[in-house]
């Protein structure tokens, strides 16, 4: 859902260390599969493939298992790579010294009928940004993932409120 928008905007994407996303549903919520470039297993050197991947694409994001088993020390080179290219680096896990992280809670589905029949039409999320700076103060927002035109969508509502994150 955060590729949608970026790529239907012209931006270049690249994901890495992902190989279970899914195509179809990524294309169902907008992602333009043409300005995608895929690397599922990124092999023995996957610094380097990343850091090959900011010099070519504006977004690369990283699958969780790639995520987590980055040290800081190449995490902070790799941000410095990042923030000269112009790039954005989305890591699906933890991220040392991330500048932002997102996180998505209160998981709920919608389309089943008391029966546990029909079909699954969207699912509602808490998603909360947290980070440094100006994103220092935790935001969370309720997104219905697809919205009706297919994207993300606050909720269901254009005037969904920014929540303040629960603490614990």
């Amino acid at each position: 859902a955060l590729l949608a928008a970026a790529t239907r905007d012209g931006s270049w994407a690249a994901v890495t260390g992902l190989p279970e996303l899914g195509l179809a549903a990524a294309a169902e919520l907008g992602v333009d599969l043409e300005r995608v470039a895929l690397v599922p297993h990124p092999g023995a050197e996957p610094v380097a493939v990343v850091s090959a991947l900011v010099d070519g694409f504006d977004l690369v994001v990283l699958g969780r298992s790639l995520a987590g088993s980055v040290r800081p020390q190449l995490a902070r080179r790799l941000a410095g790579r990042v923030r000269n290219r112009g790039s954005v680096l989305l890591a699906a896990g933890s991220w040392p010294d991330a500048d932002l992280e997102l996180s998505v809670s209160d998981r709920r589905w919608h389309g089943l009928g008391a029966d546990s029949h029909g079909h699954l039409r969207y699912r509602e999320v808490l998603a909360t940004s947290r980070g440094r700076g100006a994103a220092a103060r935790p935001r969370s927002v309720p997104l219905r993932l697809p919205g009706p035109g297919g994207a993300v969508d606050s909720a269901g509502r254009a005037d969904a409120p920014v929540l303040p994150a629960r603490v614990g």
